[in-house]
């Protein structure tokens, strides 16, 4: 019944033509900012998703690292128990270290990680590997995967037609004696075997090689890592199996999900989502302050309604029910326009690639967007909330009128 008569008041030609103005300005504003909100959401989704993607390619299901210090001990029988865990798909022991990677004059700092033979099944930078072929080679001669960003650092060509591959890799000692800083460091020869691409952050900073050749040149022990990396079977949980792992090791190591190896970005991505949607937000405020006018004026235009339906027996709670419905039909109004609007700008970005991204340092040259349907009904409950609080200032004025019949 009340939404029937908000219908009909929302319908009927009014006698002041500024309130049919400020009546559509208000759905016409609640449109644009959910419309604005989904689309902001959708793109965060989006990047979110494809960073996560990228992430996964590097990251682990689960990492262990040492609790103090940059390297642990960890011997083949507990290395054995590890690799047996029901949940476990495979497991590969890493040793890594800063180092200075040269090649001829040219230079660069690079994180040396030293893998084995494992590695290839536990990660994804094997599939990643865009030039040559992944291939880490043996202690005596060992291979580097470097990533994108290393190769134009080090002047690395692996054609072949103008320079070497032959690099140099200096790294520091482990324990070392000697007083003298030189003494301290360990210079050995790699080769580059593949170049891989997956993202800045990593293409930039990481080379992958043997971790015999590491352990050796860091004189470290046979049974002595800097983590252990494991792939899950498909449906387990890392949260449960951190636990299990952490009681299974001990104190001494630590153990870490995908998410938890890099919080930091996750969390700043989450940050800038919601204080972006919450500025958004503000826009909505700002219809409110609309549609206060547009029921205020409608309320006084209707004074006259309002007190024949006074007279026939329609009570307070009554009129302002039929108030708020009016608010809230502007909400639902706007509020669908905007977010069939954003679906369907979504949809064009998704199938056409419309909006183009600059700068050629992305995995992807459009915006990515990914719609989830949580998001449309937060987007759906902040609009006709905001709309439910505006019309109650106004419902709740035309309910306390007095019957005024004349």
């Amino acid at each position: 019944m009340y939404t029937t008569f908000a219908w009909r008041y929302f319908k009927a030609k009014k006698s002041a033509n500024a309130i049919n103005i400020i009546a559509w300005v208000t759905v016409g504003v609640i449109a644009f900012a959910t419309c604005c909100q989904l689309l902001v959401l959708s793109v965060f989704n989006g990047f979110e998703a494809l960073v996560k993607d990228s992430y996964s390619t590097f990251y682990s299901d689960i990492k262990i690292i040492p609790t103090k210090g940059k390297t642990f001990l960890l011997s083949a029988d507990k290395l054995s128990i590890l690799s047996k865990q029901t949940f476990v798909q495979n497991i590969s022991t890493i040793a890594e270290e800063k180092a200075l990677l040269q090649n001829g004059d040219a230079q660069t700092v690079v994180y040396l990680k030293g893998v084995d033979e494992q590695y290839i099944n536990v990660s994804g930078v094997a599939q990643k590997t865009k030039k040559g072929k992944y291939e880490i080679g043996t202690a005596e001669y060992p291979t580097l995967i470097v990533g994108s960003g290393i190769e134009d650092a080090a002047g690395i060509n692996l054609d072949g037609a103008f320079t070497s591959n032959e690099l140099t890799i200096i790294l520091p000692k482990k324990n070392s004696e000697s007083n003298d800083p030189l003494q301290s460091l360990s210079e050995g020869n790699a080769k580059a075997s593949g170049v891989f691409t997956i993202q800045q952050e990593f293409d930039n900073k990481y080379a992958i090689t043997n971790i015999t050749f590491v352990k050796q040149q860091m004189n470290l022990q046979s049974d002595e890592f800097s983590a252990v990396e494991i792939k899950l079977k498909p449906a387990e949980n890392p949260k449960k199996i951190k636990e299990q792992l952490a009681t299974l090791l001990g104190t001494n190591y630590k153990v870490q999900t995908k998410y938890e190896q890099n919080t930091s970005l996750y969390n700043t991505m989450q940050l800038e989502k919601w204080a972006i949607y919450a500025v958004l937000t503000l826009i909505l405020i700002i219809a409110a302050f609309n549609m206060i006018s547009a029921l205020t004026m409608l309320v006084l235009e209707k004074k006259k309604d309002i007190s024949i339906l006074k007279s026939i027996g329609a009570t307070k709670a009554s009129i302002l029910k039929i108030f708020l419905a009016e608010g809230l039909l502007l909400g639902v109004i706007g509020c669908s326009i905007g977010i069939a609007l954003a679906m369907l700008i979504c949809f064009i970005q998704v199938k056409w690639h419309i909006i183009s991204l600059k700068g050629g340092t992305f995995l992807v040259n459009y915006f990515p967007v990914k719609i989830v349907a949580t998001d449309i009904l937060l987007v759906a409950v902040t609009a006709l909330f905001i709309a439910f609080v505006a019309a109650w200032f106004p419902a709740y004025k035309a309910s306390g009128q007095v019957i005024e019949l004349k």
